[in-house]
């Protein structure tokens, strides 16, 4: 018989399996193999340095721990990433078990978080946003079982995983502000009385998260200036971006991106908080007994008010959702990762009031989900997606075949990762990175490389004694080149895309 434990152990154990399941599968994206690389100059050379372009120190100290344990490779950096996309679906059932989530709600919750494409491409991505995400449902958690039983333990692993969060990456602040204005609302409205020892259970919680983001961010007092003006540099450099553009899009991308990617769960999501107010309001019109019973309790001065946990913790995360998109909408480096902090919400209110209908209609969505979600992460192949955003080309694998079997390499441009993490330690010691000098006259002139590798728009028309090809180095989805195809896009995903390209001159004999 499936009973509900049986039916949440296969739903667990489908997470685990398509997250860990050829999980190197893909080349490191352009960001991972800069994350992988300074995990292994941590571990080999003792080096790391805080820089708010490469986000907090959580990440790196974990990856490194990992690297010790197991070895480096992208195998083992992914490792954790995938372990804590798959943790979400525990955490779902805690939440069941506080009594905020009926058992029908938290299995549909639990098989759109294993299946959702973009938590699975991302729990499978060594990016700083799972940890966010993992530790935004933990922190939850936490805040839940503290509302519950107002003991200081819970209080302090609040602590704890916000601690973590904030040394994780900068918008960790963001997710704590819109959780403290939930609780003070619930405060204020008489939801939630606050425990005897909350000032005591504060205090010492805000100590914690000052002690360890102390620790991390000044990389365990090696750099002290960075306890004090971490965060200074962080506000910098991320206002700069969001002037900049950098990598800009209009307020309503994540939209586009929830309609590529997660049609149902935006579909459900909508008509779920349509009932929720509808629901709300049909319980803010009392009935006559109701307004009797009320005055008879003020007469009596009884406040009793009775919480229906589903229903505020729908609420919030209505809440939560909206917040989210608002804020996303609103920042103006507008990448891929970011949909996570607002689908996670989402996806807890898209489960809201689940009918037999409702549900019936989720599990045929889930079909759409599945087959997106392979697409995005089995196909072993470059794919024309915009959720990979720059992505490096499995062409690369061919460059780095004719590496292999060089002697002696240039690398004429300044575009050159990920080749540092693929050639680190001792297998880097064939590759030169050369700067201005390899555009002086003749300076390939003498032979003296076996391979030279050249950005294509800087590269030469040919060079005496080479062969040239040329390879996809990194690509992306370009919207410009589809823009006049995008319903046949949508459901064919294929189209032209734009890439970055490198010239490869390699001596007859390589």
């Amino acid at each position: 018989m499936l009973t509900f434990e049986r039916a949440f152990i296969i739903i667990f154990l489908l997470a685990l399996l398509l997250r860990f399941v050829f999980l190197d599968l893909k080349l490191f994206h352009h960001d991972e193999a800069i994350h992988a690389w300074f995990s292994f100059r941590l571990l080999s050379e003792g080096i790391y340095q805080y820089s708010p372009v490469y986000h907090g120190p959580l990440l790196y100290y974990v990856t490194a721990g990992v690297f010790a344990l197991l070895g480096d490779s992208d195998l083992t950096a992914r490792l954790v990433p995938a372990l804590l996309g798959t943790l979400l679906i525990p955490l779902t059932y805690v939440i069941h078990r506080l009594g905020y989530l009926t058992k029908p709600q938290t299995l549909l919750a639990a098989l759109f978080i294993a299946i959702s494409p973009d938590m699975v491409y991302f729990s499978r991505f060594l990016r700083n946003d799972i940890f966010i995400i993992f530790l935004t449902l933990a922190l939850l958690v936490c805040l839940l079982l503290y509302i519950e039983r107002g003991q200081l333990r819970y209080a302090l692993l609040a602590g704890l995983v916000s601690g973590l969060g904030i040394a994780c990456k900068e918008n960790m602040p963001i997710i704590l502000l819109i959780f403290a204005v939930y609780l003070l609302y619930l405060i204020i409205s008489g939801r939630w009385e606050l425990p005897g020892t909350w000032k005591r259970d504060f205090i010492l919680a805000m100590m914690l998260v000052g002690g360890i983001v102390t620790v991390l961010y000044s990389s365990f007092g090696m750099h002290p200036e960075m306890a004090t003006d971490w965060w200074l540099r962080a506000i910098e450099h991320w206002t700069a971006m969001h002037q900049e553009q950098r990598l800009g899009g209009p307020p309503y991308i994540y939209v586009l991106l929830f309609m590529l990617y997660e049609l149902p769960i935006l579909l459900l999501a909508l008509f779920a908080t349509g009932q929720f107010l509808l629901k709300r309001k049909r319980i803010t019109t009392p009935t006559f007994p109701e307004i009797v019973a009320k005055s008879l309790a003020q007469l009596r001065s009884i406040t009793v008010r009775k919480i229906d946990r589903n229903h505020e913790f729908t609420r919030f995360c209505i809440f939560w959702m909206l917040a989210s998109m608002l804020v996303y909408a609103y920042i103006g480096e507008k990448v891929p990762w970011l949909i996570l902090h607002q689908l996670l919400p989402m996806i807890f209110v898209s489960v809201y009031l689940l009918s037999k209908k409702k549900a019936v209609i989720a599990v045929a969505g889930s079909v759409f989900l599945i087959v997106i979600c392979m697409h995005l992460v089995f196909t072993p192949a470059d794919i024309n997606e915009p959720i990979v955003q720059v992505q490096n080309s499995e062409e690369l694998r061919e460059t780095m075949a004719l590496i292999d079997a060089s002697d002696n390499v240039a690398i004429a441009t300044t575009g050159y990762w990920p080749l540092p993490w693929y050639y680190r330690g001792d297998r880097g010691s064939k590759l030169s990175y050369l700067t201005n000098k390899w555009e002086e006259p003749d300076f390939f002139s003498d032979g003296r490389y076996d391979l030279i590798i050249t950005h294509d728009t800087e590269s030469f028309d040919n060079l005496t004694g080479y062969q040239k090809r040329t390879f996809r180095a990194s690509y992306w989805f370009s919207y410009y080149d589809n823009k006049d195809r995008l319903i046949q896009y949508y459901f064919m995903r294929d189209g032209p895309a734009g890439s970055v390209n490198w010239d490869i001159f390699s001596k007859k004999a390589v």
